[in-house]
């Protein structure tokens, strides 16, 4: 029997009881943070399916599934760091190492739309 694994969105909880359900089915989303930290948890994952599922459909087609693949595997996920949420936006910075090894910091302001019991990403603003 596998140990229960901690969940990579730093919520504290079990895997299948935090970003797993909402990997398995999006609809268990309840706010614009938990898709972020599903989000996150995805790119640790290389969930690419549900990345790309969960842009808004507005958006979706300017996003490249090998692209995100990419991105999601030349580097190591070390940690995400919720800064603040509100109902829409969620400014977050997920602490990575980069191919060469080095330490860095995707900060963002991410800006998330709830559209027929679905929360979608629609964007985000790089903060400085």
């Amino acid at each position: 029997m596998t140990a229960p694994q901690q969940c990579p969105c730093n919520s504290q909880k079990e895997y299948s009881e935090c970003c797993g359900k909402i990997h398995q089915d999006p609809k268990n989303t309840a706010s614009a943070e938990q898709l972020m930290r599903a989000r996150y948890s995805a790119f640790v994952r290389q969930e690419i399916d549900f990345i790309y599922n969960t842009f808004h459909p507005t958006t979706r087609r300017f996003q490249n599934k090998k692209d995100i693949a990419i991105w999601a595997q030349e580097n190591k996920w070390m940690q995400l760091e919720i800064v603040q949420s509100s109902t829409h936006t969620v400014e977050f910075k997920a602490h990575f190492l980069d191919m060469d090894g080095q330490v860095q910091i995707h900060h963002e302001k991410s800006t998330f739309k709830q559209q027929q019991n679905y929360w979608y990403y629609v964007d985000g603003k790089i903060m400085q």
